[in-house]
């Protein structure tokens, strides 16, 4: 697994968004906690991700979304969730309808036709906005295990099959909150640290 600090990332910027677009695993940091993350569009890349995460494959990823208009215009909209919309970025994943079933590969999506979007209030935002693609988001450990806070508690099982990890050093933050909009009424979900 190659390492680079925020700063070689940047020096090697398009090199990373390539190789992103083309299928590559990487750990990333965002406003809450490290993210595992690849090309939300590349099946075989979000098959890997499931294989690492030791995730059943009918389980959804979220995802980060390249912008608010991308989520407008893949996602099922009324009024309540333009107000949750307008939150963003920030530590929030909303839980929507998807209206376009092919924004993402199917890899990605569950069997209820919803989909967790992130905008996290971080720089990393940037990135996706740029690769015009949303990427999965997920927490970087195997299922069921604590969360990774900063890139010396990756596990040594999840190291040799991540492609390159952006080292931002420790982070303070929990995971995001979860907002079920896909119902009635919005539904509030805490995630496990």
């Amino acid at each position: 697994m190659e390492t680079v600090t925020k700063d070689e990332f940047y020096i090697r910027y398009e090199e990373y968004l390539q190789r992103v677009i083309d299928g590559a695993i990487f750990v990333y940091p965002t406003d809450t906690i490290y993210g595992l993350g690849c090309n939300a569009m590349h099946s075989q890349a979000v098959k890997k991700l499931k294989e690492i995460k030791g995730r059943p494959s009918k389980m959804p990823f979220s995802i980060i979304a390249p912008s608010k208009e991308w989520v407008i215009e893949n996602c099922d909209m009324d009024e309540k969730i333009q107000e949750w919309l307008d939150q963003l970025p920030g530590p929030i994943t909303l839980i929507l309808n998807l209206k376009n079933k092919n924004c993402v590969c199917q890899e990605v999506l569950g069997d209820n036709g919803t989909i967790g979007i992130r905008i996290p209030k971080h720089w990393i935002r940037g990135f996706v906005r740029q690769m015009g693609v949303p990427i999965v988001t997920t927490s970087v450990n195997e299922s069921g295990k604590r969360p990774m806070m900063s890139p010396d508690e990756i596990e040594s099982s999840i190291k040799p099959k991540v492609n390159f990890l952006i080292d931002e050093g420790a982070l303070n933050g929990n995971p995001s909150k979860i907002v079920h909009l896909e119902g009635e009424k919005p539904m509030f979900q805490e995630r496990k640290k």
